[in-house]
Formats: structure tokens, C-alpha cells, sequence
């Protein structure tokens, strides 16, 4: 990372702070600003970096980075996928083909301590036998006890097998701007979140910016740019204003593998994290649920979920 960071940089890091969803009311508004906030960042990061899980929320800022990058001549940054091991095969799948269709370039970050290799996802790892890296991370981050939980929604495992291997991808590749799809209205840990969040603390990570494109979006707003803009701009012959009811209803000559959506959404998910952390929420596909009276991340592991302003803290998104 250069010794100059952030001197370079004039991106303003107060934009949204005290702001919420409802400061940009309509889809355009959301837009508009997903748009500009996305544009400054090409400009000014020497090494942007966009971080994608193929969830939802990532999908669409990875459009928008995409589409502004066309549109104004910049170079499309790479995309950071974090391999926590225990991702659903579909959305593996999901990643590496539109990974191939879209030509991204993919950075994988793992956490590769060697004791991982001999224990699969869910085994007690004894802490003796982690890297002294990993050892003094667990440490900060409060683990207790002779054995590590192989799993990523504990503090500890989420802390190793995220935060840390974000970590190491940064330090490596110097990426000084990452795009991540932090929202205000997902949980509330990140309700505070501004457009450009600044990581320069260089005792918890190696410095940089976190530029969080579609903070002003609801997961309803989420939806309708999704099937309003990224998915007829993707598939060529794609009908205005369709919106599928479940897996098979598409367009003649389009399968649910043509478009960049999940199929975990189609099966109920709304919001994925590892397989064993994440259920549905409803038998429908995400966006046919009752968005605005239920929550988005009830689904998820909860002990991780409580944790989130701890997690936050040592660097996780």
C-alpha cells in the first residue's frame, strides 16, 4: 500500500452520514446516486477492488461498476470472492460462470492455514495447531478455549476464515478502494455507514476505503433495479417489466441459468451466507415475500447476526 494513502484521495467521508434509505425516495434517486458514487470511486482509487459473494446486494453494485466503467472508460477492477468454505455449491457455481461470461477477474481470498486441510468445516480445530497468525487473531478477536470451530458464524471463525483472508488479499494485491453492498436498512451495525467508509487503521487492517455504492437501497428498491435494469441489461430479448414467479417462468428461449440472479432466491433464501447459517424465509422466491414487514436476514445465523458491531469492529463488512 502506498505511504501516501489516503493523501491522494479527495472523496468526501461524510457523504450520508446521518441519511437514510428514505433521503432518496424514488428508484431513480437510488440510482442516480449508485451511479455517482461509483464513478468518483473509478477516479480516485489506484487499485479498486469490488467485493462479490453473487448474493444479491453485491450483483448489483458489481452492474453498476461494470456499466460506469463502460461508460466512462475505465478499467473494469477485479472482483474479490472470499472462500469461507462453506458456500452453497449453487452460488459457487453461480460466481464462477458469470465470473466466465461477464470476463471478470477473480481474487480468491482464503484463509490457508495448513491445519484447515486436515478438518472439515464444523470440526474442532485445536488452536495449537493454527498458524501463530491465526493464533493472535483469534486472540483479538476474544476467543476463548483449546479448540477453534471450523465454521464461519461464530466470531472467531468469521474473523479467520473472512476478515483475515480479506485481509491478506489487500495487503498482496494493494487494493486501496473496495466496493462492498453494505445497505442502512440491513442490519443495524451498518446503519451508520457512509458512501466512502475509510479502514485506515493499520493495527486491524492493512488501509483502505470501503465504497458502499447502494447504502440507499431497500431490499424492495434492491429488486425492482434488479429486474428493471440489471437483468434486461444482461439478457438480450429480455420483455419489459417481467418478473418471474418461480424458477420456470421465463421467456421463451431463456433458462433461470441466463440471468445473473441466485437460484437460491428462486428456492425461498433472501439473504446468503454459509449453507449451514442460512434458510429460507418463505417457500416464494425472494422477491415475491413480503419485503417491507419481515426481516430480510431472519435466515441467517443469529449468534453471528448479534455479533455484527463486534465483527464490524475487527474489520468485517
Amino acid at each position: 500500500m502506498s505511504e501516501n494513502f489516503p493523501e491522494y484521495l479527495t472523496v468526501d467521508y461524510e457523504d450520508g452520514r446521518e441519511q437514510t434509505a428514505a433521503d432518496y425516495p424514488t428508484l431513480a434517486d437510488k440510482l442516480a446516486k449508485a451511479v455517482d458514487v461509483t464513478r468518483i470511486a473509478l477516479e480516485q482509487y489506484r487499485r479498486p477492488a469490488v467485493m462479490w459473494t453473487g448474493g444479491k446486494d453485491s450483483t448489483l453494485v458489481l452492474y453498476f461498476v461494470k456499466e460506469v466503467a463502460e461508460e466512462y472508460g475505465h478499467d473494469l477492477p477485479p472482483v474479490v470472492f472470499i472462500d469461507h468454505y462453506q458456500h452453497f455449491e449453487e452460488v459457487t457455481d453461480f460466481v464462477e460462470r458469470w465470473a466466465d461470461k461477464w470476463d471478470l477477474e477473480v481474487v480468491y481470498a482464503r484463509n490457508e492455514d495448513p491445519a484447515f486441510a486436515e478438518h472439515a468445516p464444523g470440526d474442532d480445530v485445536p488452536v495449537a495447531s493454527l498458524t501463530e497468525e491465526n493464533r493472535r487473531e483469534l486472540r483479538r478477536a476474544d476467543h476463548e478455549g483449546d479448540t477453534f470451530r471450523f465454521e464461519a458464524d461464530s466470531l472467531g471463525g468469521n474473523h479467520l476464515l473472512k476478515t483475515v483472508a480479506l485481509n491478506h488479499v489487500i495487503q498482496e494485491h494493494g487494493f486501496d478502494g473496495i466496493f462492498s453492498g453494505v445497505r442502512w436498512d440491513e442490519q443495524e451495525a451498518r446503519a451508520d455507514e457512509t458512501f466512502f467508509s475509510p479502514r485506515h487503521d493499520s493495527r486491524k487492517y492493512p488501509p483502505h476505503d470501503r465504497v458502499h455504492s447502494i447504502l440507499q437501497f431497500d431490499e424492495r428498491a434492491l429488486w425492482d433495479a434488479t429486474w428493471q435494469y440489471v437483468v434486461p441489461d444482461t439478457v438480450a430479448g429480455w420483455p419489459e417489466g417481467h418478473v418471474p414467479q418461480d424458477y420456470d417462468d421465463m421467456p421463451e428461449g431463456i433458462t433461470a441459468r441466463d440471468i445473473p440472479v441466485s437460484p437460491k432466491y428462486f428456492e425461498g433464501f433472501r439473504s446468503l451466507g454459509t449453507e449451514k447459517g442460512s434458510a429460507k424465509s418463505a417457500e416464494e422466491p425472494a422477491w415475491l415475500q413480503d419485503l417491507e414487514s419481515t426481516t430480510e436476514r431472519q435466515g441467517r445465523a443469529q449468534d453471528k447476526e448479534n455479533l455484527m458491531e463486534r465483527l464490524r469492529d475487527l474489520g468485517y463488512m
